[in-house]
């Protein structure tokens, strides 16, 4: 097996070894016991080795969660620096900001990202718009058509796809039924949470093109 080097060590994972009565075993995908001699070679190395890499994906994933930590507290703490000094002592910034190196070469950003939940008045928005559609028929704009349809289309859960329903919102159209939709759309929109999540971008010169440091903070 391929030896990899660390900084970290391994968050313990245990051994899939089962002892009763003296005998060894591990446990198989339906909860059933085998004996570890009665395992193929290839199945016990296998997991072994998945254990051996959990091992280092938990302890990675622990120490991300930290860093992750760390730089929320340590931006709250220059936020707070800030403030007192423009003699402000209460609150704190609430959406989006960057912070830059002053050579403009990093940046670390901040973004909140609404958690948003439609409500029934979606329907009546959705009875509206086909109203319009049907009203037009033939004569519909096939673009004004595709953002109406594509606007009430559901994502993998099952849910309101929410970029094509702001595009629909951002559609200029002075049909009094038209604009009846939006407002139901509108109306419907509840923002029930936010989430906020850090982006690392850097360059190597001012006009040259960002480059996104990958790390997945978003389940840390």
């Amino acid at each position: 097996m391929t030896s990899h080097t660390t900084r970290f060590e391994p968050h313990p994972v245990p051994t899939g070894i089962i002892e009763a009565n003296g005998n060894l075993y591990m446990a198989d995908g339906k909860g059933g016991l085998r004996a570890v001699e009665n395992v193929p070679t290839m199945k016990r190395l296998q997991d072994e080795q998945v254990r051996k890499i959990f091992g280092f994906a938990f302890a990675l994933a622990a120490q991300i969660a930290r860093f992750k930590g760390h730089v929320y507290e340590d931006l709250g703490s220059f936020d707070a620096l800030m403030m007192q000094d423009y003699g402000l002592t209460v609150g704190g910034p609430k959406g989006n900001r960057t912070y830059s190196t002053f050579d403009g070469l990093m940046k670390v950003e901040v973004r909140i990202q609404d958690r948003i939940a439609y409500g029934p008045e979606m329907q009546i928005a959705k009875m509206l718009f086909d109203k319009v559609l049907n009203e037009r028929a033939a004569g519909a704009d096939p673009l004004i058509r595709s953002i109406i349809t594509s606007a009430f289309d559901t994502d993998k859960e099952g849910q309101i796809n929410r970029a094509n329903v702001f595009v629909l919102l951002n559609v200029q159209d002075d049909d009094p039924e038209f604009r009846k939709g939006q407002e139901a759309i509108r109306a419907a929109m509840h923002v029930i949470g936010s989430k906020s999540y850090l982006r690392f971008q850097h360059r190597d010169a001012y006009d040259a093109p960002w480059q996104t440091l990958t790390i997945d903070l978003a389940s840390a």
